[in-house]
């Protein structure tokens, strides 16, 4: 049995058995390769570096879409940028008053391969008719669209290769021109702890577009490190501090069933720990 050994970081990684290689390819955009390892399903990774696994992706995908739906309380268009996996768009379907989601991924390839060997994350939602799949460059895709959006989740890769434009402040701003009134912005944004400059750079980028801005946490054992951050950005100041007792009424009114989410986490997830306070400037009191 032969090992992948993951290539994110310098002098420190994380390697997987392969207990079984089930593809291989190199597409037009990257390298991608999926394979089964006994503890954590079926993996994939492109350019070499761990997108998901089928143990733990709920988590990621949970947090990514319900932070934003449930905070925003009236979510009726969503806009996905990658997520190729399927996994977000599983989770964004799951609220009956999402009545579009547009998802723009740029390699066909990942969505094809994904539905075949990783049917667990997507779970037929790309055969939803709420659902239009583009296959587009992501900052393309917001700079020209003529649509708007109560909702955008960044579900990039890392800020290396075909992510590295969805980490820019050109990104943000196009995000906000397609954004209605009141609408909130989601990010993937790395191991904050192993990746602080990422973080820095989203915080400073945020700070000159939106109005309120910030990152939640939460633990995803496949993003070692540490704590995965996720960047929150949205002109409207309320939502970020949605009351509990609301979050509780809308969560129990989605009728949605979470492995990870809930409406206790979801205000904790604002709490970032001082050494997150001080890379990214917000060291007010202020309430999560």
């Amino acid at each position: 049995m032969s090992q992948f050994t993951e290539t994110l970081y310098d002098g420190y990684g994380q390697q997987f058995r392969i207990d079984e290689l089930l593809y291989e390819e190199k597409t037009d955009h990257q390298h991608l390769l999926i394979f089964h390892n006994d503890l954590f399903g079926r993996v994939m990774a492109l350019d070499g570096v761990v997108q998901t696994t089928e143990k733990d992706e709920f988590i990621y995908h949970e947090m990514l879409a319900h932070v934003p739906i449930l905070a925003h309380g009236s979510v009726t268009r969503v806009l996905i940028v990658g997520g190729g996996d399927g996994g977000m768009l599983r989770e964004v379907l799951k609220h009956r008053g999402v009545q579009s989601v547009t998802q723009a991924e740029l390699d066909p390839r990942v969505v094809e391969l994904c539905r075949l060997h990783l049917p667990g994350h997507s779970q037929g939602a790309f055969d939803d008719s709420r659902v239009e799949l583009v296959y587009a460059d992501g900052l393309h895709f917001v700079s020209s669209t003529d649509r708007q959006f109560d909702v955008i989740i960044s579900d990039s890769t890392d800020p290396i290769g075909p992510g590295e434009a969805l980490f820019s402040a050109d990104f943000y701003r196009a995000c906000k021109r397609c954004l209605t009134p009141g609408g909130i912005l989601v990010t993937q944004n790395g191991v904050v702890f192993m990746q602080p400059e990422e973080v820095a750079t989203t915080a400073g980028h945020l700070r000159g577009i939106f109005a309120d801005w910030h990152f939640f946490t939460a633990a995803v054992p496949t993003y070692v490190g540490g704590s995965m951050t996720f960047g929150w950005a949205t002109d409207d100041l309320k939502l970020r501090r949605t009351p509990s007792d609301t979050l509780t009424a809308r969560f129990l009114a989605a009728n949605i069933t979470t492995r990870y989410y809930n409406p206790e986490i979801h205000k904790a997830a604002f709490a970032l720990p001082q050494y997150v306070r001080h890379l990214v400037g917000k060291m007010e009191t202020e309430a999560p």
